[in-house]
């Protein structure tokens, strides 16, 4: 009330410190074209100052325009948006928000294991969707909760899904997919929950279409984050839902951490009104273009070295590339063990499953970030930790067999 009040009304109920007392007088930005601003004074007293929960609301106004222009979204008017401290914040307070004690909830497997720390606490039952090459199967998925229902058991609120650039694989699910496994959401009344911070990061020559887009009842809540498109540090993201779910999700910020960084808000509105809608694409595009060739580098390094050792499609967004070895039934001790040993780093696909106990013979190599020498000499150290692995086992194997 206080931040949104005229200013011809005194206020004396907020706590708030005076802006007297910050010792920052002015902050400028640069960015990569030489282009730049500079919070003065005032925009400063704002940026350094706490605001509504929802978030500092020109940029919840940009980012509602954003999003409608961006998704085009059916019942636009019966949604809103509420800026979060990057996507994994979002995951756990839309989840929080839906999952009760012992209640269900579907993703796909593998799956982004944020999500499964989140649900813990509340022992909810996680339902896994095994993937194909074009994300869950919906013919399992369909089945599943065909059985449960009539079985009797409790049936899921909501699925979580990692739609384009699906973190570990690098699968963007295929608008048809989408849209049947909509459908299903539809048929057997659960929520959408789609994180989707590589959306703007997908490497096809066709724009993805969000479940954002295709929903008419409602039932889905988007996630997106600027944190792989402008700065993972700058801690920022936001929630599009149904007015009810973003009500609650602001609520529980308010008991946590009362709103997301408002000095990261204000600098993300400025940069957002000095591009406009075009300049953000441009910017998205570049990005594109640049993880792009880092994909192909990499996927062209794991042909050199990996041949004959490893299957792997090569991914159509986000950073990944997910690699599964043949004749090793489990990459844990390989990579978790030995690999630190022999100088390389790489995750081991069984941190992607939801039953960590079952053996998994993928790896993801993230492309994002080393440069093109050192992902020669991790594929290098791959083969040769691969082949280490797999003449052991051999070793045993004859000796077992004696």
């Amino acid at each position: 009330m206080a931040y949104s009040a005229s200013k011809s009304i005194i206020s004396l109920a907020e706590g708030m410190p005076n802006e007297e007392t910050f010792p920052f007088t002015e902050i400028s930005i640069k960015l990569y074209d030489n282009s730049s601003f500079t919070l003065d004074k005032k925009e400063l007293a704002a940026a350094l100052q706490y605001i509504p929960t929802q978030g500092y609301p020109p940029l919840v106004q940009a980012l509602r325009e954003f999003q409608r222009r961006a998704h085009a979204p059916p019942l636009w008017e019966s949604r809103d948006i509420v800026v979060v401290s990057g996507a994994q914040d979002g995951v756990s307070k839309v989840l929080e928000a839906v999952i009760g004690t012992g209640d269900p909830i579907l993703v796909p497997d593998p799956c982004y294991p944020g999500v499964e720390i989140v649900v813990a606490p509340h022992q909810a039952e996680v339902i896994t969707i095994p993937q194909d090459d074009d994300g869950p199967a919906p013919e399992i998925l369909r089945e599943i909760l065909r059985s449960r229902k009539l079985s009797g058991k409790k049936m899921p609120k909501i699925m979580y899904i990692n739609a384009t650039g699906t973190n570990p694989t690098g699968i963007i699910i295929p608008l048809e997919r989408r849209k049947e496994i909509y459908h299903i959401a539809c048929e057997y009344n659960f929520l959408i929950l789609d994180d989707d911070p590589y959306h703007f990061m997908h490497f096809e020559k066709e724009e993805p279409r969000s479940f954002l887009s295709l929903d008419t009842e409602g039932r889905v809540i988007r996630l997106d984050s600027f944190s792989k498109v402008v700065s993972s540090g700058i801690r920022v993201g936001f929630v599009t839902a149904a007015a009810p779910l973003v009500a609650s999700v602001e609520l529980h910020l308010q008991s946590s951490h009362l709103h997301a960084p408002t000095l990261s808000q204000v600098i993300l509105y400025k940069l957002m009104k000095m591009w406009g809608y075009e300049g953000i694409m441009q910017h998205y595009m570049r990005l594109r273009c640049f993880y792009k060739e880092r994909r192909d580098v990499i996927a062209a390094l794991a042909r050199k070295h990996l041949n004959g050792l490893v299957d792997f499609n090569v991914p159509k967004g986000g950073f990944f590339l997910w690699i599964k070895v043949r004749g090793i039934e489990n990459t844990w001790k390989m990579m978790m063990q030995r690999g630190i040993t022999e100088g390389v780093i790489m995750a081991p696909g069984a941190a992607f499953m939801t039953d960590t106990s079952k053996p998994c013979n993928a790896i993801r190599a993230s492309f994002a970030k080393a440069s093109y020498k050192d992902m020669d000499l991790a594929m290098e150290r791959l083969a040769q930790l691969i082949r280490a692995e797999l003449t052991k086992n051999y070793t045993i194997e004859n000796v077992d067999s004696r």
